[in-house]
C-alpha cells in the first residue's frame, strides 16, 4: 500500500480484469488504517490486489481556485491618446497561495490589483473573487465586496488620522456594524505586536507600526483575499523585513491568500510564486515551492 499524504478519500479507477480487482485511490493517512482493515476483510476472497496510490495520468489534486482572470484587458483614453494597460490577463490564485506579482514600473502590475481588489473595472474579460463577478458589480455593491472580501494594503498606510489605532482597524466592521470577534482580534494584534499602541493615534507611530495597523485592518474581515500593493516601498530594510515575516505568517497561520506586488526581486523571492508582467502580459509565472 503507497500512500501520498493530505489527499482526500476519492475512488479514482475500478477496474475487473480475469478475476483481480484494481482500485486507484488517494488517501489521507487516518483514511489508510480504515482502508487497511477493509483491505484485509477483502483477502479473505482470493484474487484481489489492491493498490492505493496516487496516479497523476488519472488523478487531479483538489483545489479550491478562490481567484480567477479570464482575457482580463484595460484600456484608457482613446484614439491617439488610448493606452493599453493590461492586454489579456489569464490568472488563477488557489486559496491559501502567496503570490508575488512582479514587473517594472508601468508595466501593469498595480492596475491588475486595482481590478483585482474591486477598486477598478476591467475593459473586457473577467474577474471573480470568490465566486463573485466582480464585473457585475455596481459602485455601491463593489465597495461593500471591497470591505468585506478584499484586504488591501497600500505603500501609504492610509489611517484616518483622527481615530486611533485600535478603532481604524475595526473601521471594517464599524461602517457594517457587526460586533468583532475578540479572539480574532486579539491573535491579529499580537500577532502583529501592536497590542500596546491601540489607544494611539496614527501620527504617534513609526512608519513599520503604522503599515502594521493598515495589515491588521485589512485582516479583521477575514478578507478573501489580501492584496498588498509596495507595503514596504516607505520602509527601511529593518522595517521591510519585519513587515513580510508577518505577512508571510497571516498566509502560513491564517491561511490568508495573498497577492503582493513588487517591483524588488528579493521580496518577490519570499513569495510560493512569481508571476512577471511586462506590457500588460504576463511573460512568466512559476511556482518556487
Amino acid at each position: 500500500l503507497e500512500l501520498e499524504s493530505d489527499f482526500p478519500w476519492q475512488n479514482q479507477l475500478l477496474k475487473c480484469r480475469m478475476g483481480f480487482f484494481v482500485l486507484l485511490t488517494t488517501l489521507t493517512a487516518a483514511h489508510a488504517l480504515k482502508f487497511v482493515s477493509i483491505v484485509t476483510e477483502m483477502s479473505l476472497f482470493p484474487g484481489i490486489i489492491v493498490f492505493g496510490l496516487v496516479n497523476r495520468h488519472f488523478l487531479q489534486e483538489e483545489t479550491m481556485e478562490l481567484l480567477k482572470c479570464s482575457g482580463v484587458t484595460k484600456v484608457y483614453g482613446k484614439g491617439e491618446n488610448r493606452v493599453t494597460a493590461l492586454n489579456g490577463i489569464d490568472l488563477c490564485v488557489e486559496k491559501g497561495e502567496f503570490v508575488a506579482l512582479t514587473g517594472a514600473s508601468g508595466s501593469g502590475k498595480s492596475t491588475l490589483l486595482h481590478i483585482l481588489g474591486s477598486v477598478d473595472k476591467a475593459t473586457k474579460g473577467t474577474v471573480t473573487v470568490d465566486s463573485v463577478d466582480l464585473g457585475k458589480l455596481n459602485a455601491r455593491d463593489g465597495a461593500i465586496f471591497r470591505r468585506r472580501k478584499v484586504g488591501l494594503v497600500y505603500q501609504f498606510y492610509n489611517l484616518i488620522p483622527t481615530l486611533t489605532v485600535e478603532k481604524n482597524i475595526l473601521l471594517p466592521l464599524l461602517l457594517d456594524r457587526r460586533k468583532p470577534d475578540t479572539e480574532y482580534f486579539e491573535t491579529i494584534i499580537n500577532t502583529l505586536g501592536i497590542k500596546d499602541k491601540l489607544s494611539a493615534l496614527p501620527n504617534q507611530l513609526s512608519g513599520g507600526q503604522q503599515q502594521r495597523a493598515a495589515i491588521a485592518r485589512s485582516l479583521i474581515y477575514r478578507p478573501a483575499i489580501l492584496l498588498a500593493d509596495e507595503p514596504t516601498g516607505n520602509l527601511d530594510q529593518k522595517n521591510t523585513k519585519e513587515i513580510l515575516d508577518l505577512l508571510k505568517l497571516s498566509n502560513r497561520n491564517l491561511n490568508q491568500t495573498l497577492l503582493l506586488v513588487t517591483h524588488d526581486e528579493r521580496i518577490a523571492l519570499e513569495a510560493d510564486r512569481i508571476v512577471t508582467i511586462e506590457d500588460g502580459r504576463i511573460v512568466s509565472d512559476q511556482k518556487r515551492r
